[in-house]
């Protein structure tokens, strides 16, 4: 739903205030990436029993192409472990609530890009008079 550039904008609002994050894109494999910036560690999310499957299958084919390169798997809090981008972005659209599922300000660009209403809000609206009809 979000540009490249949005998505890194938002991540750089969120980690402004932490001094050890670097945030960056890259094009091709990540496993030639890691290299490129000397990586030890892969750092991965897992949900659900699906996610497994496919981080494993992930996971050891990054090993085949770099075997000194780990993968860490992590878990989220139970409170989140149903949360996924497509479902946030399905109650986005449908205009339902995603407060406490994404930070404030992927809230606030969701509204901004999804609400017509909310763009109208923040324009001036200038009022035209209205013609009067010529009496024939």
């Amino acid at each position: 739903m979000f540009s490249v550039s949005e998505r890194l904008d938002m991540l750089r609002e969120l980690t402004a205030d932490l001094g050890n994050i670097r945030i960056d894109t890259f094009d091709g494999l990540m496993v030639e990436y890691a290299k490129s910036i000397d990586a030890m560690c892969v750092l991965r999310g897992i949900r659900a029993i699906s996610d497994y499957e496919y981080e494993l299958q992930m996971a050891l084919m990054n090993r085949k192409l770099e075997p000194t390169l780990e993968t860490v798997f992590m878990m989220p809090a139970d409170k989140y472990s149903y949360v996924s981008s497509r479902l946030v972005r399905e109650v986005a659209q449908a205009g339902g609530p995603v407060k406490g599922l994404v930070p404030e300000i992927v809230e606030q660009k969701l509204r901004e890009k999804l609400d017509p209403a909310y763009k109208l809000g923040e324009t001036q609206l200038i009022e035209v008079p209205r013609r009067r009809k010529k009496k024939a």
